[in-house]
């Protein structure tokens, strides 16, 4: 079995030689995608796009050296984690301390040793995937599998700022499910438990595309955020989460709004500005999916700001 999915994981090269790039193209053949740059610019465009698992980046570049891409890219939130390994001719000690206190993880000697080249990108690559693993293990909750209150605050935080900086609609969408309290004092918390679990399931589908992310925000109180959302599309979304738990058709005998388990949805988008408080968007869904149980529950309820 391989060690990476060639699907998932990702290798930015970044080098003026365009031979470089194809040699390493053909030494890392397999392991992973492979995209490259050949300026500093269009290296540091890239990898805030498309987040790639590990950078290999030459040192000695005109316009712009590696050691100024390592440098911004580690000054930017969305790209400081990303794993920089450099490419250089120059051998020794001090060469190597310089590297690693610009931020790299990891260096390559021309010229390569096709060997010594895949080890290394092998070993960073399982390295960020077993990091990545421990840290899906700490941001998820132990009951309905999806994303924890703690990981939803880190994110959201940092997709505020995001949107705030390119000016693009971000979507904040707060679900409960109606009259929860009740099921579980008639069905018992086992089941309640089960409940959850399959109404958290029936939601992440809604979910789809890249970015999107579903967490249980308290209780029976999930949460979403919905990057780059487009407000015309608020009302297939509300439709969307609302159908899918009703779809269960899990008996529900003490649900004010009907016999089958059913959620009540506020989804409010706003462009991020700086009149506009950060937990403003937060405040208003959940505002606005009280107004969906106040006026009848097993609905929804949008508001763009």
């Amino acid at each position: 079995m391989p060690l990476f999915d060639p699907k998932k994981s990702q290798i930015l090269i970044v080098d003026d030689d365009i031979s470089i790039i194809h040699l390493l193209g053909e030494i890392l053949r397999g392991t992973a995608q492979i995209t490259f740059a050949t300026k500093g610019e269009q290296a540091i465009k890239m990898a805030q796009a498309n987040q790639p698992d590990l950078i290999l980046l030459d040192i000695s570049m005109a316009e712009m050296d590696g050691f100024e891409v390592c440098r911004q890219l580690k000054l930017d939130p969305d790209t400081k984690e990303l794993p920089i390994i450099f490419m250089t001719a120059q051998d020794g000690k001090e060469s190597e301390i310089k590297c690693f206190e610009a931020g790299a993880v990891d260096f390559v000697l021309k010229p390569f040793n096709p060997r010594v080249v895949l080890a290394r990108v092998n070993v960073h690559l399982r390295l960020k995937q077993h990091v990545e693993m421990l840290g899906t293990l700490a941001n998820r909750d132990g009951l309905t599998g999806l994303f924890n209150r703690r990981y939803f605050d880190e994110i959201y935080e940092s997709e505020y700022r995001r949107h705030q900086r390119h000016q693009l609609p971000l979507g904040v969408v707060m679900i409960d499910i109606d009259c929860f309290k009740k099921y579980n004092d008639y069905y018992g918390h086992v089941d309640g438990d089960e409940v959850l679990r399959r109404v958290a399931k029936a939601l992440t589908a809604v979910c789809k595309r890249p970015g999107e992310l579903v967490a249980r925000f308290g209780g029976e109180e999930v949460v979403a955020l919905i990057p780059h959302i487009d407000p015309q599309n608020l009302t297939n979304l509300g439709e969307s989460f609302c159908t899918v738990v009703r779809e269960l058709q899990i008996p529900h005998l003490q649900n004010d709004a009907g016999s089958h388990v059913t959620v009540s949805v506020g989804i409010v988008s706003a462009i991020p500005s700086m009149d506009l408080f950060q937990n403003a968007l937060l405040e208003a869904a959940d505002k606005t999916l009280y107004s969906a149980k106040h006026h009848g529950r097993n609905r929804f309820e949008t508001l763009i700001l």
